[in-house]
């Protein structure tokens, strides 16, 4: 389900040391006039909370989910209980489906959404701490990745906050200006 997105190193070259990551999202939405929205677990709230500080960012961002629990996801975002049961709450499949139930519930172009084990408790063998996994929804497209990021739980919240706006920045260079994945 994780594939690579071609057209990446055009999107971190064009803002490198030039502006906050947020902005540079701004910018590319603005552009092409895509709306997002975000459904947060593991992050709790962070990639909005991101999004926000830019003025103007309400015309493209209007609502997000921090559906904590899984609960919270099957009632606001409409993951089926059968996906997070069948492949774990922290899985592709429940980032995808959180990244898919959230722009359809929002009715936006695109989506992210992060589900994962920011510690410091809570980690196993085959979960361990710093697991997450990113879904991105660009236009009825969504792809996901899987990360093992390291530190505490605050160091993993915000490296996962910051690859998934990197993760949809990238999407809308390849799909816009790239070669259309």
């Amino acid at each position: 389900m994780t594939e690579k997105i071609e057209g990446s190193s055009d999107f971190r070259v064009s803002r490198e040391g030039r502006e906050p990551l947020e902005y540079s999202i701004y910018r590319l939405l603005k552009k092409y006039q895509i709306t997002v929205t975000t459904a947060e677990s593991a992050t709790g709230g962070m990639i909005a909370s991101t999004l926000i500080n830019v003025p103007g960012m309400s015309e493209f961002f209007q609502e997000g989910y921090v559906t904590y629990s899984d609960a919270a996801k099957v009632k606001m975002i409409h993951v089926s209980k059968e996906t997070i049961d069948t492949y774990g709450v922290v899985s592709a499949q429940t980032a995808a489906a959180m990244a898919d139930g959230a722009a359809e519930t929002a009715r936006t172009a695109a989506a992210l959404s992060v589900t994962g084990v920011a510690g410091p408790d809570g980690g196993t063998k085959e979960c361990p701490v710093g697991l997450v996994f990113i879904g991105c929804r660009l236009n009825g497209k969504t792809v996901t990745e899987r990360h093992v990021f390291p530190g505490g739980r605050m160091e993993v919240r915000r490296a996962a906050a910051e690859r998934a706006l990197s993760l949809l920045g990238e999407r809308i260079v390849a799909q816009y200006e790239g070669d259309g994945k």
